[in-house]
């Protein structure tokens, strides 16, 4: 599969040359790498990798042992011919092939507002992580606006039609904190970061 031709349309906002949206993804990415500099790591899960761009961003500063799954196998192919030195599996968040503890740092980034009920895909990932957690969901009314100023949408008033569920930073905490210390949620519009850490 060429580099142009990708399995996911979710992968196109990555090729966009729109600046602004650029410079937001940019932006959403640098705000991660800066939680993930200040978390001693050895091992990490990407969990719904897509097609590996977060691994492929943070090159350098995660962990040498890397492992990545997602529901779609064919943008899990494209992650793995990316990612040589990643281990990219297919399968879903909720029944993940791992052991209990096996990554230090778990990353989830733009799922679980994909996910009818996120609860369960949530305490699965907890299972499967042994310290910090970095969690990503659109930060709304935020991203609507911003998709129906880039006239995207429009029928459903900027809400993406895969979009099953939407959270502010407050809202977000709250469904987070029943599973996890909640450390820090950020913003980064359209979208919000949240750093969390497994309790003992």
């Amino acid at each position: 599969m060429s580099q142009s031709t990708v399995p996911t349309t979710n992968f196109e906002k990555f090729q966009t040359g729109n600046p602004v949206v650029r410079r937001l993804i940019d932006r959403f990415y640098a705000q991660v790498a800066e939680i993930v500099r200040t978390v001693p790591a050895r091992s990490a899960l990407d969990a719904g990798c897509g097609e590996g761009e977060t691994i492929a961003r943070l090159e350098g500063i995660l962990p040498d042992e890397v492992a990545a799954i997602d529901l779609n196998p064919e943008a899990a192919a494209y992650a793995a011919s990316r990612l040589p030195s990643a281990r990219v599996e297919v399968g879903a968040i909720g029944e993940l092939p791992y052991a209990a503890d096996s990554f230090d740092l778990v990353l989830c980034l733009e799922v679980l507002e994909h996910i009818e009920d996120p609860t369960p895909a949530l305490e699965d990932l907890v299972r499967v992580g042994r310290r910090d957690f970095v969690i990503s969901t659109p930060d709304e009314p935020w991203f609507r606006l911003g998709s129906l100023m880039r006239g995207k949408y429009a029928r459903t008033l900027g809400d993406h039609p895969e979009h099953v569920n939407h959270w502010t930073p407050s809202s977000l905490a709250r469904f987070l904190d029943p599973h996890l210390e909640v450390l820090q949620v950020r913003r980064s519009l359209p979208w919000l970061v949240a750093h969390c850490r497994k309790r003992d």
